[in-house]
């Protein structure tokens, strides 16, 4: 994934997530909205065949990029968790 910064500041980002789509960029935004500290988390994709323009903002001083990183992480670690438990079915 190739991601471009479009804009940066201390409490919000702007940023292109290039060949993302609303499968992706759906969950991710779901998750970012759960910190507490987001005022702002959507996406916006412009034309069908556009890549997808994030917008964060934040409040109370935490880092927009901490935000998506930590939704990322948080995100990992439910899918990793997810086939956990389709293999352990799988060899049960």
């Amino acid at each position: 994934m190739d991601v471009k910064i479009l804009e940066r500041e201390e409490d919000k980002v702007r940023m292109v997530l290039k060949g993302e789509g609303h499968t992706f960029m759906n969950p991710l935004v779901e998750e970012i909205l759960t910190d507490l500290s987001v005022d702002v988390a959507r996406y916006e994709i412009k034309y069908q065949f556009s890549d997808p323009e994030l917008l964060v903002t934040t409040r109370g001083g935490k880092d927009p990029i901490t935000v998506i990183l930590e939704a990322c992480a948080r995100t990992n670690a439910q899918c990793d968790e997810l086939l956990a438990q389709i293999r352990a079915q799988k060899t049960a």
